[in-house]
């Protein structure tokens, strides 16, 4: 049988790197966008969407649009497939973070 600590560690280490691919694939999304999407990228605070002044607003913009999927309409299919490629792993991170709480818990509680 598995230990709980065990498996909280690999939940914790397979959690980071998901949101390591995670933000690697925003920051080529916004390159992408930089070229063929000007409007956007400025509208999602491309420049500053990294810098600790950024706009939170701006970048909470970029997120609205990849979960309402707005992006199905977009012109360049390169966006397109990154966008459904961001959507993806948002969806695995946020599931591996849930399951890293819930072994946290059960190591609490046992």
């Amino acid at each position: 049988m598995f230990s709980v600590i065990v498996i909280f560690w690999a939940l914790c280490i397979l959690c980071l790197i998901n949101m390591m691919r995670y933000f690697s694939s925003i920051r080529v999304l916004l390159t992408i966008l930089r070229q063929s999407d000007p409007l956007l990228y400025q509208s999602v605070d491309g420049n500053g969407f990294f810098t600790m002044h950024g706009q939170f607003s701006k970048q909470l913009r970029l997120i609205r649009y990849i979960n309402q999927r707005q992006y199905t309409n977009h012109h360049d299919p390169e966006v397109i497939m990154r966008c459904e490629r961001i959507y993806r792993q948002f969806y695995l991170v946020s599931r591996f973070c849930i399951l890293a709480v819930a072994s946290l818990i059960a190591m609490i509680i046992w």
